[in-house]
């Protein structure tokens, strides 16, 4: 039996319906870590299998982390929390990629707002989420155009549109 590639916390910490399952969000970040791997080669280096946590929140809680960490004091689609090992621990062997924090009500508006399925929506967040936590980042826009295109890439290979093409 091969050894899985990461193993998913999942936390389900709102009351929304229409919630992807826990295959989903493994299917997702699955295609994304894998491709991500073969363009770019990993930007962490991680024993196999790492540790990710996805936790779906109601807007208070996104609201609350986004203005503590970001400054913004407004619910978010999606934060990432890459794990960093604290200082003065040594000899452990943790290999956690880290974790999302994904705002369902959030993710539910932006579908509806730009016109996409609300599962396409959420592969984008969950995909967009866990490139972040490999070290992609969109500040600099030649960093914005590489994370976008692998973004395109990998949601291509799970059959979901261009999230970047503007619909009418």
């Amino acid at each position: 039996m091969e050894t899985p590639l990461f193993n998913l916390d999942l936390q389900v910490a709102c009351d929304a319906d229409n919630l992807p399952d826990e295959e989903d969000f493994k299917q997702w970040l699955a295609t994304a870590f894998a491709i991500e791997s073969e363009k770019f080669g990993r930007k962490k280096n991680l024993a196999q299998p790492f540790e990710i946590t996805v936790r779906i929140v109601e807007p208070e809680e996104s609201q609350a982390l986004n203005n503590d960490y970001r400054g913004k004091n407004k619910p978010t689609n999606v934060l990432s929390f890459p794990f960093e090992m604290p200082d003065g621990i040594e000899g452990l062997e943790l290999s956690i990629l880290g974790d999302l924090v994904i705002c369902a009500d959030v993710v539910a508006e932006e579908a509806a707002q730009q016109k996409k399925t609300l599962g396409s929506h959420w592969a984008h967040m969950v995909v967009h989420g866990g490139l972040h936590l490999l070290g992609y980042d969109h500040i600099k826009e030649f960093e914005a155009q590489e994370m976008e295109a692998l973004e395109v890439d990998i949601l291509a290979q799970l059959g979901i549109d261009d999230p970047y093409q503007v619909r009418d």
